[in-house]
């Protein structure tokens, strides 16, 4: 029996006891993980299609390690501007052994239901008085309306190593919108934020995002910029 699922936004085709390398999962090593997203599972000739995915279909693994792939140097350069940078690059990834593969009886995670406010009763408007008419010279001029507050802006988390726009987008709807609310939160957490938000986005490595907001939130940008020198696309 073999499966085609879906691992941190990648397709692989996998068998039990293989073992296989995907991007970085947030799962420590030594713990098992399922994956519900399986697009086709194949026994002998009878071959299951799902739309897109199989409903019920479960990939069961378990993380071995957590280790870098190879250097992948990136060179760009421009003709007669004098414009030549170097760059190398190792893909954070982790070893999982597929341990089973179910067809049926997986039940897949329920989105938690957003809680709705019911609508209060309006009370019931007091009847008008009968006004009286005050002589002209007593009016009082209309009182002016109060200009509305202006909304703070987020901060530029794309500052971040690491962070990219997408990356941005989903911690700005979770509602971390600021390198303070960064520095606050952990690691799991926003990798947990990430995985929901995209599962292209999964295999980000968010161990140094704190580290880094904090020193973007106290304003200490040439501390910042020595630790990302150190930094490899936001992992040290």
């Amino acid at each position: 029996m073999y499966a085609i699922v879906e691992i941190a936004g990648q397709q692989f085709k996998v068998a039990k006891d293989q073992k296989v390398f995907v991007n970085r999962l947030a799962s420590e090593e030594g713990k098992k993980v399922e994956f519900d997203n399986v697009l086709l599972v194949g026994d002998g000739d009878n071959i299951t299609i799902g739309a897109p995915a199989i409903d019920g279909a479960l990939v069961g693994a378990k993380v071995l390690r957590h280790l870098k792939g190879d250097k992948v140097i990136v060179f760009k350069k421009k003709r007669r501007k004098g414009y030549r940078v170097k760059n190398g690059h190792r893909q954070a990834l982790s070893e999982i052994v597929i341990e089973s593969i179910a067809t049926s009886g997986a039940k897949k995670k329920a989105a938690p239901k957003k809680e709705t406010k019911k609508a209060e009763p309006k009370a019931a408007a007091p009847k008008a008085e009968a006004k009286k008419e005050a002589p002209k010279a007593e009016k009082k001029a209309p009182a002016k309306k109060a200009a509305p507050k202006k909304s703070a802006k987020a901060d530029d988390l794309k500052k971040i190593e690491g962070v990219g726009p997408k990356a941005m987008e989903a911690m700005v709807a979770a509602g971390i919108d600021t390198f303070a609310k960064v520095a606050k939160s952990k690691p799991e957490k926003l990798s947990e934020i990430l995985t929901e938000a995209s599962s292209r986005l999964a295999h980000l490595v968010t161990d140094t995002w704190p580290e880094q907001a904090q020193l973007a939130a106290d304003g200490k940008w040439d501390e910042l910029e020595k630790l990302q020198d150190k930094l490899d696309g936001g992992r040290k």
